[in-house]
């Protein structure tokens, strides 16, 4: 059995390894904060090392030319090897990021975001995660007496309703989602158009907002929910927007705008341009496939 001294060791040469020693000069260095681990201090977290700092190629041929793609590729390239394996450092990132997917999808929006944010939360007919995940039929659904509470918290104020929903990615929504709503509500009130004030759904698929529209009588329904985290970031959300959705309605009715993190569209830009998108909804009275943007 490994001593938990050996193991302390081991870690060490890992981070060092990811240092850049094989040639990424710019990479910062980890050796120092590891070695802190024999009084006790907890390990830097490899999923907080940037990725595109890290060239573990021996003797490139080209350094610059790779450091250059790194710099502009997300992708998991310049990881090396050990024999027709992954380096042990590359296999820890990756576990790492697996990790972090894997918390996004299965953590609940906590009872103290929504409270910190004023936000009234609903839920659709799943009564857990594992419900929402195997019976995505569910999450498309209310009771008539949920329904009748957002019907309620939305008031008469139905022209344009805006919602948060977790979704896949309970991550994306904490990062993005009342900065993205923010922008919006700063958006649409440029154009003299008041939303209503956002509510939670949780354990929402896309199609709740079907069945919102149809019990608020929305002329647009906004959705910002959490999207399908992978190994590059769990932080993505989008927002799907539809102008007078009715249940059952296909799919090419809805509007979406995707990629909203910092590695992708930021927020407040999304939110932005979202706001515009509404306008021109509310204009042309339609969406999706019909809308030109």
């Amino acid at each position: 059995m490994i001593s938990e001294s050996e193991l302390k060791k081991a870690v060490e040469m890992i981070l060092t390894e990811m240092s850049g020693k094989s040639g990424a000069s710019s990479a910062p260095a980890y050796s120092a904060q590891a070695s802190k681990a024999d009084n006790g201090e907890m390990l830097p977290d490899l999923g907080t090392i940037d990725l595109k700092e890290i060239i573990n190629v021996p003797n490139p041929h080209n350094l610059d030319a790779l450091k250059a793609m790194r710099k502009v590729s997300p992708a998991r390239i310049a990881v090396w090897r050990a024999g027709p394996r992954y380096l042990t450092s590359t296999l820890l990132r990756f576990r790492a990021d697996h990790a972090t997917a894997m918390d996004a999808v299965f953590t609940d929006v906590s009872e103290d975001w929504v409270k910190s944010n004023n936000l009234e939360r609903f839920k659709t007919e799943c009564d857990n995660k594992d419900t929402y995940l195997t019976r995505p039929d569910l999450g498309r659904r209310f009771t008539s007496d949920e329904l009748q509470k957002i019907k309620s918290c939305v008031g008469g104020n139905n022209k344009v309703v805006i919602y948060i929903a977790d979704g896949l990615s309970t991550t994306a929504v904490l990062t993005n989602a009342m900065d993205t709503y923010k922008a919006i509500s700063d958006g649409l009130q440029r154009h003299g158009i008041k939303p209503s004030a956002p509510f939670f759904v949780q354990y929402g698929r896309v199609g709740a907002q079907d069945a919102i529209s149809e019990a608020t009588g929305a002329e647009v329904i906004v959705t910002l929910i959490g999207e399908r985290p992978g190994l590059l970031t769990a932080e993505s959300m989008s927002a799907y927007m539809a102008y007078k959705a009715t249940v059952d309605m296909p799919e090419a009715r809805r509007t979406v705008v995707s990629n909203i993190h910092k590695g992708g569209t930021p927020a407040v830009e999304a939110g932005g341009y979202i706001a515009d998108i509404i306008k021109k909804m509310l204009d042309t009275k339609t969406s999706g496939i019909d809308l030109k943007l």
